[in-house]
């Protein structure tokens, strides 16, 4: 197989999950090292090229007996399967997790959903928008006079079934080296929002997070809020503790330092900043704030980071289409190429596909790229 450097170097995943949290996870897992092998076919297609990189994509149809003997082929030598299907439907398909660990007892086996394998709502369809909502999160997000406000969908996808399943998988995979034996991980992005929000639920409906728009972290208190400057651009002030309170109100030269944590001072902290940093733009701002330790920082466009100091320090190679390997580890790993071509009877026939199965599966899969594709389907 193609050689790698990196952790999970010789680690082979397989990868039949869409959209956006199990091809996140998944590219994790490749820019550590592992060769992972993206399947596709079917009416689900492939998954898009932003989260390819590092991947070698194939196509199976599954629905015919050699789509499924390439695929039980791939998977005896794998060392983990990631699926996206409600749950029930990968078991239609062959690739069920009992049909998949008897070929191989050792295989790590990820199913990524919205509200898991089981419970009421488990077969109903869903987006990031609706698990921040079954979990209590977007009940917490925005101010309190206007609906809840999305956080993109870095939250649910992202974090909660994204990362945490790569997590779930590396976890299962060093348990594998004590025990000689693979898992099945049931990974829910409703159940990784509960987790996400542990420290706020304790704090729901106390003085630190009374209710939504209201509280420590939500906007509300005047030392922990965005300010717009002079050019409509605006600063991020997170100056929670005294020391970068009493900085940025002696930097900013506003006179007496008040109490920031008494409430009958916010009015007039809340004003004082306001005026403040109208007077100047935002890049000015960023100048008067590099060498003072009090929270603030220029609220960057993505755009713009490929030229701000700090980014490039750590990854002279960002730009939009090439986010960082994280996290960062010594000695690499590096970026790896992103080839979205699809190369289904190449790749068979390199993991031990016998010569006349690996043509005839990919005959009967889909040639094609996954360029072009985008999510959300717009």
């Amino acid at each position: 197989m193609t050689a790698t450097t990196g952790p999970l170097a010789g680690v082979r995943v397989l990868d039949m999950t869409r959209l956006a949290p199990g091809p996140y996870a998944s590219m994790l897992l490749a820019d550590l090292g592992a060769e992972v092998i993206a399947i596709g076919g079917g009416r689900s297609g492939l998954p898009v090229p932003a989260l390819s990189r590092g991947k070698e994509f194939i196509s199976l149809d599954l629905k015919t007996a050699d789509g499924l003997d390439a695929l039980h082929t791939l998977v005896s030598e794998a060392d983990v399967f990631m699926e996206g299907f409600r749950p029930g439907v990968a078991d239609k398909l062959g690739a069920g997790y009992a049909e998949l660990s008897a070929l191989n007892p050792g295989l790590v086996y990820c199913s990524v959903t919205g509200y898991g394998q089981n419970g009421p709502m488990a077969q109903r369809a869903g987006h990031d928008i609706n698990y921040l909502a079954i979990a209590g999160a977007l009940g917490t997000f925005g101010p309190s006079d206007h609906p809840p406000t999305l956080p993109l969908n870095l939250v649910a996808d992202f974090a909660g079934g994204g990362l945490l399943s790569a997590f779930g998988i590396m976890s299962a995979l060093y348990d594998r080296t004590r025990t000689g034996k693979g898992r099945y991980i049931d990974a829910a992005m409703v159940d990784g929002v509960l987790s996400m929000m542990g420290m706020n639920f304790v704090d729901w409906q106390t003085p630190t997070l009374p209710g939504r728009g209201h509280g420590v972290l939500t906007g509300s208190m005047p030392f922990y809020r965005c300010y717009r400057c002079s050019d409509d651009r605006y600063v991020a002030v997170g100056a929670l503790e005294t020391a970068f309170f009493e900085r940025l109100w002696t930097t900013l030269d506003l006179g007496a330092v008040p109490n920031h944590f008494d409430e009958s001072t916010w009015d007039h902290i809340e004003k004082s900043l306001t005026t403040a940093f109208e007077t100047k733009t935002m890049a000015e701002w960023t100048t008067v704030f590099a060498d003072v330790d009090a929270c603030v920082t220029p609220v960057l466009e993505p755009h713009e980071l490929a030229t701000f100091d700090q980014i490039v320090a750590r990854d002279p190679d960002f730009a939009l289409d090439s986010v960082p390997v994280v996290p960062v580890f010594s000695d690499g790993p590096t970026r790896r190429a992103t080839d979205t071509h699809v190369k289904t009877e190449e790749v068979l026939r390199r993991a031990g596909v016998a010569e006349d199965l690996a043509h005839r599966a990919a005959a009967a899969g889909i040639p094609s790229s996954v360029t072009g594709l985008s999510w959300p389907p717009l």
